[in-house]
Parts: structure tokens; sequence; C-alpha cells
């Protein structure tokens, strides 16, 4: 690990419980106007809906847009699905801004602390620049920059948004690490030349339902990111 100088973060699940905000979130807004539905579910739904919205500018189909943009239209199928659609256009801009409102892993704050004395640290997300500034202000994350899809014009897993980012530390893809909790990232990353840390989130889904091993081959797998500080003799 000696050559890698900067480690690049995985954001939603990685680093933030998205599951568990949004469906307090959802609850809050949408159960005061008499709401009341499986949140937890419409957390899910939601998400899902997540990977197709980005696949239709991977493949070129349509313009790059920010993932505001999208979770937005997300959030208008979801509601349909659910029958909802008497919610009014304010409280549908709120809920959107839920995603800038998630609250990250116990771990993580002082992990990047630690982290941060020896790399630089950035997250490497498909969410945009406003949106990983509102979720660094709301959980005290220090980033030396903000990069990823934004920046890349492109969405993860596609190379550019892996290797864009290791060039704006002025880094070859080998002297950067990727860290997420997601055996997909990593794999699209190792073939992106980075090196690679799995940090296990077990609950991200619901209890049971996340990725509690690496499924792919990674450099480092670890329990959280105080393991990885130690791992990375992080003082």
């Amino acid at each position: 690990m000696a050559e890698v100088r900067a480690l690049l973060f995985d954001v939603f699940g990685t680093l933030v419980d998205w599951r568990t905000a949004i469906a307090r979130e959802a609850r809050a807004l949408l159960g005061a106007r008499g709401v009341a539905v499986d949140w937890e579910a419409f957390a899910d739904a939601w998400r899902d809906q997540y990977q197709p919205a980005m696949e239709e500018i991977r493949s070129g189909r349509v313009p790059f847009s920010r993932l505001d943009a999208l979770h937005r239209r997300n959030l208008d199928i979801v509601l349909d699905r659910f029958e909802l659609n008497h919610i009014d256009e304010p409280t549908r801009t709120d809920l959107n801004f839920a995603w800038h409102r998630l609250d990250a892993w116990p771990d993580v704050a002082l992990g990047l602390e630690r982290l941060r004395v020896r790399f630089r640290v950035a997250p490497c997300s498909n969410g945009n620049i406003s949106l990983m500034v509102d979720l660094a202000r709301h959980n005290g994350f220090l980033w030396d920059a903000i990069l990823g899809a934004e920046v890349a014009r492109d969405y993860k897993p596609r190379p550019i948004v892996y290797l864009s980012s290791a060039a704006a530390f002025d880094c070859a893809p080998e002297q950067t690490m990727m860290v997420a909790a997601h055996s997909s990232d990593l794999a699209a990353a190792a073939q992106a030349g980075l090196r690679t840390a799995f940090v296990a989130r077990p609950d991200e889904r619901g209890p049971g339902r996340g990725e509690r091993r690496a499924a792919v081959p990674v450099d480092l797998q670890v329990e959280n990111l105080l393991e990885l500080a130690d791992r990375l003799d992080c003082p």
C-alpha cells in the first residue's frame, strides 16, 4: 500500500445510511399529510429506480443530468406506484432534498478524520457536488475535494468516473484506492486500475440485507473505516 496517495469513497450505503433517513423523512413529510405506507418499502422502491435512471445516461440514450434531477424523476415514479399522485409540488421538492440530509454510519466521521492525516480524500460518488457538500456539512466530513459523476459527466461504474477522480489528485490509478461497500463498484474500480478496499455494511438495505463480505477480489477488507485507518497505519 506504500504507493497509495489518495482514497476515493463511495457515499450512499458506504458512508451514509440512506434507507433509515429516507424512510424517516418520508414518514415525517408524507405522514403529516395523512399518508400511511410501509416507509422502508417506500425508501427501497425509490432507491431501486437509481440504477435504471443512470443507465439511461451511461448508455447514451439521454444527456447527462445531475443526480438531484434523477432522484426527482424517480420520486414521481414511486409516488405514482404508491398511488400518491395528490402530493403537491412543494412537498415533492422538500422530500427530494431528503437525500441531502442522510446520516452517516457511526464510524465514518472519525474514520475519515484519521485517514485524511496520511491520504488525500474525496467522495467518488454518483451524487452531484451540492449534494455531497450538504452531506459533508450535515455529518462533519472534511474532504480535500468533491469528485465523482458531476466532474466526469458520467456515472459509475463507467471507467471515466474513477480515472478522472484519480487524475484530479495528480495520481495514477494504482496510486488511488477506491473504498466502497459494494462489490460491483470495487470490481469496476479495479478494472480501471485502482486499488480497492471493501467496507462491510451488512444492514444497508435493512437488517442483514447488505454486503458483509466482498464478492470480488479486493486489496483490503474491513468492518468499518476505523479498521481501515488501522490497516493503513493512520494515527
